[in-house]
């Protein structure tokens, strides 16, 4: 098994206005795009419980083949610079993804 971040050329969080976070992951080789695809572990149902969120909050979670990009929205707890907002920006929120394992 090998890691998703050893396999990714970025990963990455970004704000996507005040109710959402954006995440991206990006791969420079179709083949290794091909193998995190068709591993099956980027769904929905794991996203929604690696953020500990009900599934109904991911957004958008789709693969990307022009690109060799995966990409999937979430809901945000609250909103943006609100109470308790510890990142306005979402940048710091892909971290989960980087240990997720995509078998060989």
């Amino acid at each position: 098994m090998t890691t998703l971040a050893e396999l990714a050329t970025v990963v990455r969080s970004k704000n996507a206005g005040p109710y959402e976070i954006t995440f991206d992951v990006l791969f420079d080789d179709p083949a290794v795009y091909a193998r995190v695809r068709d591993s099956g572990v980027l769904t929905v149902a794991r996203l929604a419980e690696l953020y500990r969120a009900p599934e109904s909050d991911i957004r958008i979670c789709t693969f990307f083949e022009p690109a060799l990009a995966f990409k999937f929205t979430i809901l945000r707890r609250g909103f943006q610079g609100g109470p308790g907002e510890r990142d306005t920006f979402g940048a710091a929120q892909h971290a989960p993804l980087l240990d997720i394992p995509i078998p060989d």
